[in-house]
């Protein structure tokens, strides 16, 4: 057996397992699309007693979030599993990875897999559309153009921030915490404006750590405005870039990480 039908018959054992309980799966692929439905309600919120937020209006503004609400929920339900290798580090697991003759990220990306979070993928996407059908935006072929690649940009720079987040484990065992305050704090901060931010705390995670590239700038490409903060219009393009280096860190920080791995011997 190749390594591809390899990782297909895991993801296919995943899915039959979770799947055999009909009702509890349902129930739960119902119950994830909860997150989402509170980002966009918390937004709505807000309009509630502002008519503008950093400068954004409400149809503006759910561009933003609904960019963050699909990139986000598709990079958790494809790599988000990679929060369990603490576990796995401290359980003496991840030695079992280890000697498999396939590859350790894919293997853990496909263990217990969350296939429950489907749904809140397709809801974040729904979300997605109806935000750019209401915004009227005026299309041109690079919009459109970037309407599909900038989210697929998202997931990626994501993707990558869960996987060198969770390398931290290879070395501090219990850093779960310092790691969601990156990836689920990141969430949060994308899907604001980044004009409500100010100071240190907005050259830090919007450029130092790229979270800017995620929404904010390819939302104002898309909605075809001015950056408030300065930056010239061409940055709103360069997501997928952004997203590509994110990716190599992320590789890196990966394998620096298995190499220091040292066996907990549990």
């Amino acid at each position: 057996m190749g390594e591809p039908a390899a990782y297909w018959a895991l993801l296919r054992g995943q899915a039959r397992s979770q799947a055999a309980y009909r009702t509890s799966f349902a129930v739960d692929l119902v119950g994830n699309v909860g997150a989402t439905v509170l980002d966009v309600l918390t937004v709505l919120v807000i309009f509630g007693v502002t008519r503008e937020l950093g400068g954004f209006t409400l149809r503006e503004s759910l561009v933003l979030v609904a960019l963050t609400a699909v990139s986000f929920a598709v990079a958790d339900l494809l790599v988000g599993n990679i929060e369990r290798l603490p576990r796995y580090v401290r359980t003496g697991l991840f030695d079992a990875v280890l000697v498999r003759p396939l590859g350790a990220l894919p293997q853990l990306l496909l263990m217990e897999l969350p296939l429950r979070k489907l749904s809140r993928a397709a809801f974040g996407l729904t979300v997605y559309l109806v935000a750019l059908r209401s915004a009227e935006i005026d299309w041109t072929p690079g919009r459109l153009l970037l309407a599909v690649v900038a989210p697929v940009a998202a997931v990626v720079f994501f993707g990558s921030v869960f996987v060198a987040t969770a390398t931290l484990s290879f070395r501090w065992v219990d850093s779960g915490e310092l790691a969601n305050s990156v990836t689920y704090g990141g969430r949060d901060f994308t899907s604001y404006p980044m004009t409500v931010y100010d100071g240190w705390f907005r050259a830090l995670f919007a450029y130092g750590l790229g979270f800017a590239f995620v929404s904010y700038h390819p939302a104002l490409a898309l909605l075809g405005r001015a950056d408030p903060l300065g930056l010239p219009a061409w940055v709103g393009r360069v997501s997928p870039a952004v997203a590509l280096v994110a990716a190599a860190l992320a590789a890196a920080a990966w394998r620096a990480g298995v190499r220091h791995y040292r066996s907990t011997g549990s």
